[in-house]
């Protein structure tokens, strides 16, 4: 089915503001957006990789929103650029773990992404976890303006295999929930992103990515995990679409070259001392991967 601009709006839009809401009942901790003093030791400690404490459990959507944003400025002195966007809490099963019933949206800049192949420490950060994910890349600002996934897809300019190296850095995992996640740009650390493939514009090409197979296989080819396309959003595409309505309501827009990180076809995992950790989008063209080696130091 079609993903319009209307069913965003009717669908994810609300439950967004209901969870907010249920967060803002009696007995939920009462927060504001963070002072910049506060924001600045969050990101102090950050990139110390020591844990943090969550900036309020009761942020509302507006403050977990002007929270990240604060971040990101802090953040971008060191870590450069934004140069694309994540969909966090995008598949079911995610959104379940954090009793989540909406995404929320994270910003990546230019340091947090890797090459294919690259070796870390499996202790890249806090509390380190791997998901095997995907990126979609901007063509062009006309996807600014695209309701479906068989309008979208004609701004796209290619796919790019991506294993998602998250943080949930926080002193008190019990404190992780939705808000907290969105305040604190969803867990953003790193993330390493394979060669950018082609991508058929046709409505072929939607249903492909729809029913493309995700898999993440170890380094000895056992498959840790295997889910199809739609397990985000029921397409891909359909988070792209959210990304840019989310930026549009903070008066932001995708550009070309904008790489969207699109959610989780995978559980969050720990990473173990020499793993290696494939991610390969079975009935996409060529079948593009990327891997990572958790072997450093």
């Amino acid at each position: 089915m079609p993903f319009r601009p209307s069913t965003v709006r009717l669908t994810l839009a609300p439950l967004a503001v209901a969870a907010a809401l249920a967060l803002s009942l009696p007995g939920a901790a009462v927060a504001a957006c963070p002072d910049d003093a506060t924001v600045a030791a969050f990101a102090k400690a950050y990139l110390a990789k020591q844990p943090v404490e969550a900036f309020g459990t009761g942020l509302d959507a507006a403050d977990a929103a002007c929270a990240r944003n604060k971040l990101v400025a802090d953040l971008e002195k060191t870590l450069g650029p934004i140069v694309g966007y994540k969909a966090g809490l995008t598949n079911k099963a995610v959104q379940e773990r954090f009793g989540a019933t909406a995404p929320v949206l994270g910003v990546l800049l230019q340091d947090m992404i890797l090459g294919a192949g690259a070796q870390i420490s499996p202790n890249f950060g806090i509390k380190p976890v791997y998901e095997a994910d995907m990126v979609l890349v901007v063509a062009d600002e006309g996807i600014n303006a695209a309701g479906t996934p068989e309008e979208a897809i004609q701004h796209i300019a290619g796919v790019q295999p991506f294993i998602e190296l998250a943080d949930l850095m926080l002193a008190d995992p019990k404190q992780i929930t939705a808000s907290v996640l969105a305040a604190s740009n969803v867990g953003a650390r790193l993330g390493v992103l394979g060669e950018i493939a082609p991508i058929d514009t046709s409505p072929a090409g939607v249903a492909a990515l729809a029913n493309a197979e995700v898999v993440l296989t170890d380094g000895d080819g056992n498959v840790l995990s295997q889910s199809p396309g739609s397990a985000v959003l029921g397409n891909p595409l359909n988070a792209v679409i959210w990304v840019a309505q989310e930026l549009a309501a903070e008066g932001k827009a995708l550009k070309a070259g904008d790489l969207v990180s699109v959610g989780s076809f995978s559980p969050l995992t720990p990473p173990k001392p020499g793993q290696i950790i494939t991610v390969t989008y079975k009935g996409l063209q060529g079948e593009p991967s990327a891997s990572v080696e958790f072997n450093l130091d």
